[in-house]
C-alpha cells in the first residue's frame, strides 16, 4: 500500500503529541510523517518553562523528545523553519527557506503566542522591544530574561493570571524585587473566584511579591531601555525588567489567509477537520471547538488521542465531543485544583465553602440536582481525587457536604486508587484512567517504568507515581517481575555497573560520547552523562577525555548553584585550620564582592554566597586558595577536633592527619560525596563515627577507622573497618575503601548504604585480609588519582571555553537546511 504524506505544522506539545500517537497506532505503515516547527529544538515541556526561570529545572530536562527522537521514529522534522503559507489547492506547505512540502493530509497544531498589549513605548527606533521588556512562551525567553535579570533590580510583571505569577516566581527566585500588575479585580480570575483570589493574593504577598490590581499599564518608560511603567491613572512604577504575560491568542493567520473558516481559533468539526476542507485538520490552543478555545493540555491530549484514532484507520469514526475541564496545578508552588463552574448560576445550585486565610486555604464546591458541577481547592488539595472522580462521574454527592470537603470526616476515608472505578483518571498531566494502566498490565507492561513509558502516567509532574505503583503491584501480585534496567549504573546504557567497566576499559572507551556511541547505538541519554562523566574519570583520571556538556552546572563552574542563580564559593580550608591572613584574605573578598552571606559550615570550612557565575574566577583569583569541591560528588572535607596538641583528653593527633588526610585526597571524584573527620580520642568531638570514613585514636598511637556511617536524612554509626597503628595506616586503608567504593559502588549510592549492600565482613576480607590479592592494585589506583588531582579554580586563569561563565542556556540552535540538532554549551 502506497502511504500519503501528513504534514503537521507545529511541533508543539498538541502537534507532537498527535504524532506520538499515531506511531503508537501504527501510523508509520499509512504516512511518511513531516512536521514543521518554528523552534530549533525538539518537543519540550513548555508546563516547565517557568522551573527553568526560576532555576530549578535544567532547560535539557523539560525535553519530552529530542531531535533524535525524530530520526529514530523515521519522522521529518524541519526545526526552526516556519511555515510561510498554505497552497490547499495545489496541497503544498510552503516554509522559509524554500522548503516546500506536499501533503495528503495536513493538520494545522501552530498553538498560541502571546498577547501583547498595544502599549506606548513598547518598542525602541529599531522597532525592537525596548531594552528589558519580554514576552514569556518559549526556551528562548527563558534565556533572555535570565540574562537580563542577571543586572536587574525590579521586576513588574504585567498580568496575574497563571503564567504571569510563574514568572514572577522564576524572577524572585533569581533575587528581584517583583511587582505583578494586573487589570481585573482579583489573581486567575479564570481559575479563581474573588475570594480565592484574595487568598491566593495574600499568601503570594507573604513570600515577597507585590501585587497591584485594577491596574491598566498605557506606557513603558525609557528610551532604549525600559525604566518604568505608567498606568492609566497617572501613577507609575520605575523598573528595569518587564515580563508581559497579558494572555494567549491562537496562531490562527497562516489558516486565515490559507481561506480556511477561523473565528477565534481554526473551526473544527467533532472530527478535528475544518469545515470544507477535506484534509485539513487542527488541534490544540489554534483550534475552536463547538465555540470553545482549550488553553489546558489535557483537552489537547484528547484531542491528538481522537485524531489519531481516525488517522491512524483505528477508529475512523472516533469523534471529540469536548472535554470536561480541570486541572490540578502549582502556582508559585501553592497548589490548586479547579474544575467546572467557579460561580452558582441559579437558585438551583448550591454553593459550599470553607476558607482558612491564615493557612492559604480555600476549598469551594458548586452542587447542582445533587451533583458536582465545580469546585476549587486553594492551599488543600487532599480532597482532588474525590472530586475529579465525582464531577467526572456526575454522581450524587454525600448529603453531608463536609465529607467531600473533609473526606476523613465520612464514615469512610478517602478511598485509595484500587478503590476507584476503572474510567477514573489516575494521572491528570497526560489524562491516563486507571482503566488504561490496567489494560497495559494485562499486555506485559509490568514494571513501573515499563507502564509509565507505555502509558505516559507518571511522565508529567509525577504526582501519581504512586498510584501507579499501586495499581501495578495489586495487578501482578506474585507475578511481578524484576525490572533490570534497575541494576543499570546510568538509565541510558544497558548494563551493571560491573559489566560497564569491563566494557569501557577492554574498549578504551575515555569518553561520554564514546560510551554512547559503542554501548548504546550511539544514542545519547542526558540523564546519564553526569553518571558516566563520573566514571570515566574515576576509571581513567587525567587520561579521561572531558567533555564538559556531560556535566552538571555545579561541576562546570565548580561551584554550587544556589536557589536565586547565583553560586556559593567554599574554598577549601585543610583540617578546619586556618590563620588570621587568610581570615583577613577571605573578609576582604566578602566585602569587595558584596557578599550575600558568609556563613561557617559544618563541615569546618567558609561559605560565601551569593556569588553571580559571572564573578567566579575574580572571586577565585582574589582568594588565592583551592577549590574545597563544595559542590562535586567527591572528597568533600576531613572534620578535625583539636586533638592531642590541645585538648586534655586527646589521644591522638587528629589535627595533623585531618590535614594529611585532606591534602591527599581532595577532589577525588566518588560515586556520592564524602565527607570525613578525625577525632582524637572517643569523645568524638568531630563526629567520626558517623561520618562517611572516620578515623578515632584509642590510645598507644592506634586508630578505629570508621566506614559507612551516615548524619544527615538518615543516621548510622559506621562500622569499624579496623584498627591501625599509625597515621600512614590510616591513609593507606582509608584510600584502599574509597578506591574500592569508587570501583563498586552504584552512582549516586553513598557510602552507607554501599557498606551495608556489600557488607562490613566481606569488606575487612578484601581489604584489610587481602582475601583476593587487591590490595595492591587498589593502593596502586587511589595513588593514580590522587596524583592526576588538578585544583579546579586554575580555570579562573585559564576557562576551558570562553563562555565557561556567562550566562547562556546549555543550547543554543544550529539550524542547517531544515534539520537542527541540540547543542549543548558550555555554562
Amino acid at each position: 500500500m502506497k502511504k500519503e504524506k501528513l504534514v503537521v505544522i507545529g511541533n508543539g506539545m498538541a502537534g507532537a503529541r498527535l504524532v506520538e500517537e499515531l506511531l503508537a497506532r501504527g501510523g508509520a505503515a499509512h504516512f511518511d510523517i513531516v512536521m514543521f516547527g518554528d523552534e530549533p529544538y525538539g518537543n519540550y515541556n513548555r508546563i516547565l518553562l517557568s522551573g527553568v526561570l526560576a532555576g530549578t529545572h535544567d532547560p535539557r530536562d523539560i525535553f519530552i523528545n529530542p531531535l533524535s527522537w525524530y530520526q529514530e521514529k523515521g519522522v521529518t522534522l524541519h526545526a526552526g523553519v516556519r511555515v510561510e503559507r498554505i497552497d490547499g489547492r495545489q496541497k503544498l506547505v510552503h516554509g522559509a527557506g524554500g522548503i516546500t512540502e506536499h501533503y495528503d493530509k495536513l493538520v494545522i497544531a501552530t498553538g498560541s503566542s502571546a498577547f501583547v498589549p498595544p502599549l506606548v513605548g513598547l518598542k525602541n527606533e529599531s522597532g525592537q522591544y525596548k531594552e528589558g521588556v519580554f514576552v514569556f512562551r518559549t526556551l528562548d525567553d527563558c534565556t533572555a530574561i535570565t540574562q537580563h535579570a542577571a543586572k536587574a533590580k525590579k521586576a513588574v510583571v504585567i498580568g496575574g493570571g497563571l503564567l504571569g505569577l510563574e514568572a514572577a516566581r522564576g524572577l524572585l527566585e533569581l533575587g528581584l524585587e517583583v511587582h505583578v500588575v494586573h487589570l481585573k479585580g482579583h489573581l486567575m480570575e479564570l481559575q479563581l473566584d474573588a475570594k480565592g483570589g484574595a487568598i491566593l493574593q495574600r499568601t503570594l504577598e507573604g513570600m515577597g511579591l507585590h501585587v497591584h490590581l485594577k491596574k491598566n499599564s498605557r506606557e513603558l518608560l525609557g528610551h532604549e531601555r525600559v525604566n518604568g511603567l505608567l498606568f492609566d491613572d497617572g501613577s507609575s512604577l520605575a523598573c528595569d525588567l518587564v515580563v508581559i504575560s497579558a494572555g494567549i491568542r491562537p496562531n490562527v493567520e497562516l489558516a486565515r489567509e490559507a481561506g480556511i473558516h477561523v473565528e477565534r481559533g481554526i473551526v473544527v468539526g467533532d472530527d478535528l477537520r475544518a469545515p470544507n476542507e477535506q484534509d485539513i485538520y487542527a488541534l490544540g490552543e489554534c483550534a475552536q471547538h463547538r465555540g470553545r478555545v482549550y488553553g489546558l493540555v489535557a483537552p489537547l491530549w484528547e484531542q491528538a488521542q481522537v485524531l489519531a484514532e481516525r488517522l491512524s484507520g483505528r477508529n475512523p469514526q472516533a469523534l471529540y465531543t469536548g472535554s470536561q475541564v480541570s486541572t490540578k496545578l502549582k502556582v508559585m508552588g501553592i497548589e490548586l485544583a479547579v474544575m467546572g463552574a467557579q460561580e452558582v448560576t441559579g437558585e438551583q445550585d448550591e454553593e459550599v465553602t470553607y476558607m482558612d486565610a491564615t493557612q492559604g486555604i480555600y476549598k469551594k464546591l458548586i452542587i447542582r440536582d445533587q451533583r458536582l458541577v465545580g469546585a476549587i481547592l486553594l492551599g488543600d488539595t487532599s480532597s482532588a481525587p474525590n472530586l475529579l472522580s465525582a464531577f467526572g462521574r456526575g454522581t450524587q454527592v454525600p448529603e453531608s457536604r463536609s465529607e467531600l470537603l473533609f473526606p476523613s470526616m465520612g464514615e469512610a476515608s478517602t478511598p485509595s486508587v484500587l478503590q476507584l472505578p476503572d474510567t477514573a483518571q489516575v494521572c491528570n498531566c497526560n489524562g491516563v484512567s486507571k482503566q488504561n494502566i490496567l489494560e497495559a498490565v494485562s499486555k506485559g507492561h509490568r514494571t513501573l517504568k515499563k507502564l509509565c513509558d507505555a502509558t505516559r502516567a507518571g511522565t508529567g509532574c509525577g504526582s501519581c507515581k504512586k498510584d501507579v505503583q499501586a495499581l501495578l503491584e495489586n495487578a501482578v501480585g506474585d507475578n511481578s517481575v524484576e525490572d533490570p534496567s534497575a541494576h543499570y549504573y546510568v538509565p541510558g546504557v544497558p548494563l551493571a555497573k560491573a559489566e560497564l567497566v569491563a566494557e569501557i576499559k577492554a574498549r578504551g572507551l575515555r569518553s561520554v560520547s564514546a560510551v554512547f556511541e559503542a554501548l548504546a547505538d550511539g544514542r545519547e541519554d542526558v540523564a546519564s552523562k553526569t553518571g558516566l562523566a563520573s566514571l570515566l574519570k574515576t576509571l581513567w583520571g587525567k587520561d579521561y577525555e572531558d567533555e564538559r556538556d556531560a556535566r552538571f552546572i555545579n561541576d562546570r563552574v565548580h561551584a554550587n548553584i544556589q536557589r536565586d542563580a547565583t553560586f556559593s564559593v567554599i574554598p577549601r580550608i585543610f583540617g578546619g585550620v586556618t590563620s588570621p591572613a587568610q581570615l583577613r584574605q577571605i573578609a576582604d573578598v566578602a566585602e569587595r564582592h558584596n557578599v550575600k552571606m558568609v556563613k561557617i559550615t559544618g563541615g569546618q570550612r567558609i561559605d560565601l554566597l551569593g556569588i553571580p557565575k559571572e564573578k567566579l574566577p575574580e572571586v577565585w583569583r582574589e582568594l588565592g586558595m583551592p577549590s574545597g569541591h563544595g559542590y562535586a560528588k567527591s572528597f568533600r572535607t576531613c572534620k578535625t577536633c583539636v586533638g592531642s596538641e590541645f585538648c586534655r583528653y586527646g589521644l591522638g593527633d587528629s589535627t595533623a592527619l585531618g590535614i594529611a588526610i585532606e591534602k591527599r585526597f581532595q577532589g577525588l571524584e566518588s560515586p556520592h560525596k564524602m565527607k570525613l573527620a578525625t577525632a582524637g580520642c572517643p569523645r568524638n568531638c568531630s563526629e567520626a563515627t558517623t561520618k562517611d570514613v572516620g578515623a578515632v585514636a584509642i590510645g598507644g598511637d592506634r586508630w578505629e577507622i570508621y566506614v559507612g556511617g551516615a548524619a544527615g536524612s538518615r543516621v548510622r554509626k559506621g562500622d569499624i573497618l579496623c584498627v591501625v597503628d599509625s597515621h600512614e595506616d590510616v591513609l593507606k586503608l582509608m584510600g584502599r575503601f574509597m578506591q574500592y567504593y569508587r570501583e563498586h559502588g552504584k552512582y549516586l549510592e553513598r557510602t552507607h548504604d554501599f557498606v551495608e549492600r556489600v557488607g562490613i565482613d566481606k569488606l575487612r576480607r578484601l581489604l584489610v585480609e587481602d582475601e583476593e590479592k587487591l590490595a595492591a592494585r587498589l593502593d596502586a589506583d587511589i595513588q593514580a588519582a590522587v596524583d592526576a588531582f588538578v585544583d579546579p579554580w586554575e580555570e579562573a586563569m585559564r576557562p576551558h571555553h570562553p563562555s565557561q561563565f556567562t550566562h547562556t542556556l546549555p543550547m543554543e540552535s544550529e539550524a542547517s537546511g531544515s534539520v537542527a540538532r541540540p547543542v549543548t554549551a558550555e555554562a
